[in-house]
């Protein structure tokens, strides 16, 4: 981890139904390919030394034997990584089959067993697998070598918490997912062999979205995908990678080429944002006993970023708050109106207030306030002429910003007033022995605060209050003038 940032990846190489030995020159070419950009922890589908769709051939010894050495194989090769990552393969166990992913991190190997094991729709999983209850912790002999089998465990990778899940398990109502992440995963892997169905794949996005949200984790998702037995199902090869809400990369289905997701995980903000949501703490408090967490490997690298370290796989939108589509960017803007003009109706209704007074720049602030104001008394059924719009030129005023507003307030029908204030900001220089000529904060906000004056000895006149114009940057970063635009009766603008 380098900087706060962890570089996971979502994997779905080529498979072939029970042929072992291909499929780990796979996994082994794809490790290599991940460990030479720096990616850190990645994830591989479900029963990938395998494959998925072996059926009854689970029940075959020499399958399991061969999968059990290819991943002896996968342990003796990962002493040469600094890459961790999860395979999935059969695990037999006392008489029955785990459904597993194995956890491989530089020659060590734990396993995860399955927790939910779908038997409906087009699964039928329980015909090979045995769940493995939340929290159990079993050891099992891998030939003649003993490795710990266990659900509900979080392991340390390069100074972040990783759990895993296992496809069904992110599907039920408590996902294993939600008791992790409460526990301290701040990553959470799926090892996948979710099947594709028309618009599954819309709904798995939403779910991931979800679940990474209300995790506040990251969630790296890896489907079977090409060679894959078609006889009962079709597999798209879906490599995901989801972080608090957002899909932050997600491959192009059913392209064998394009098998992979790799992203920059920002485990610092995912750390801040369960510090800043407090019932996240209190909710892990009442549901997450009992799972095992490794300690952070004090030697982890959380070093800057440096001209050695790979550059960031990660998009950084310059425009955060503002949606990137058209049609997005209407539905946020018709959202943030309707607040607006739902917040003043409820203001003027309240205080049976029938006139608003409004100044007018013709900038994009009181332009904003003015809308507001015409669509609230249309609302609120009013004539729009109690709207008063007041525009007050002075030393800095150009023709264009006057020009619009003149032309707003005549577009809109409300009544209009034009009072000029360089007279009184001239004798109020005088007044206080202050020379024009200087442009100086006092300069300044002498007419902010003249314009203020006006504004509110217009609605005492009118019997209305002052319509605020500023917005949530201008007050929050103090560019508004203190007792001067800052202030009004009802600030519409103060959380935009």
């Amino acid at each position: 981890m380098h900087s706060g940032f962890l570089r996971i990846a979502a994997t779905a190489p080529t498979v072939r139904v029970a042929d072992v030995d291909f499929n780990l020159s796979q996994i082994k070419a794809k490790l290599a390919e991940l460990d030479k950009i720096g990616v850190e922890v990645a994830v591989f589908p479900e029963m990938c030394l395998t494959a998925y769709t072996c059926a009854d051939l689970f029940h075959n010894s020499t399958l399991i034997n061969a999968a059990n050495r290819a991943l002896l194989n996968l342990r003796d090769y990962s002493r040469t990584l600094n890459l961790h990552f999860a395979v999935g393969l059969p695990v037999s166990h006392a008489g029955a089959l785990y459904n597993c992913a194995a956890f491989i991190r530089n020659g060590r190997v734990n396993f995860v067993a399955k927790t939910y094991i779908p038997n409906y729709n087009e699964f039928y999983e329980r015909r090979w697998w045995r769940p493995l209850p939340f929290g159990k912790t079993e050891t099992v002999d891998i030939l003649g070598e003993q490795f710990e089998m266990s659900t509900g465990r979080i392991f340390n990778s390069h100074g972040a918490k990783v759990g895993i899940e296992i496809c069904e398990d992110l599907w039920v109502p408590i996902p294993p997912s939600s008791r992790l992440a409460m526990a301290g995963a701040q990553v959470i892997l799926n090892l996948s062999a979710s099947d594709d169905l028309i618009g599954k794949y819309a709904y798995l996005q939403s779910l991931l979205r979800q679940q990474s949200a209300r995790c506040l984790c990251a969630y790296v998702y890896a489907g079977a995908g090409w060679g894959e037995s078609s006889t009962d199902l079709t597999f798209d090869g879906k490599a995901i990678i989801a972080e608090n809400g957002t899909i932050l990369k997600a491959n192009e289905r059913w392209n064998p080429t394009d098998n992979t997701s790799i992203a920059d995980a920002d485990i610092e903000a995912l750390d801040r944002d369960r510090l800043h949501m407090t019932t996240f703490a209190d909710c892990a408090e009442a549901e997450c006993n009992g799972i095992e967490t490794e300690p952070v490997a004090k030697n982890s690298d959380t070093s800057d970023l440096s001209d050695n370290q790979p550059a960031l796989l990660r998009y950084i939108d310059p425009h955060p708050f503002v949606p990137a589509s058209d049609e997005a960017r209407r539905e946020r803007c018709e959202e943030i109106i309707n607040i607006q003009v739902a917040a003043l109706a409820r203001r003027l209704d309240a205080i049976n207030c029938k006139t608003l007074t409004v100044g007018i720049s013709g900038g994009l602030d009181s332009t904003l306030a003015l809308l507001i104001a015409a669509r609230t008394f249309d609302r609120l059924k009013l004539d729009r002429k109690g709207i008063i719009g007041v525009t007050m030129p002075g030393f800095g005023t150009t023709n264009r910003t006057h020009t619009n507003a003149v032309e707003l307030m005549d577009g809109l029908g409300v009544s209009s007033r034009e009072i000029s204030i360089a007279p009184a900001v001239i004798q109020h220089f005088k007044d206080i022995d202050h020379d024009p000529s200087v442009h100086d904060v006092t300069y300044e906000n002498s007419q902010a605060r003249q314009r203020t004056l006006l504004l509110m000895d217009i609605a005492n006149q009118t019997g209305g209050i002052v319509l605020g114009t500023g917005d949530l940057s201008e007050l929050a970063l103090g560019w508004a003038t203190y007792n001067g635009d800052h202030m009004s009766m009802y600030g519409v603008n103060a959380g935009v």
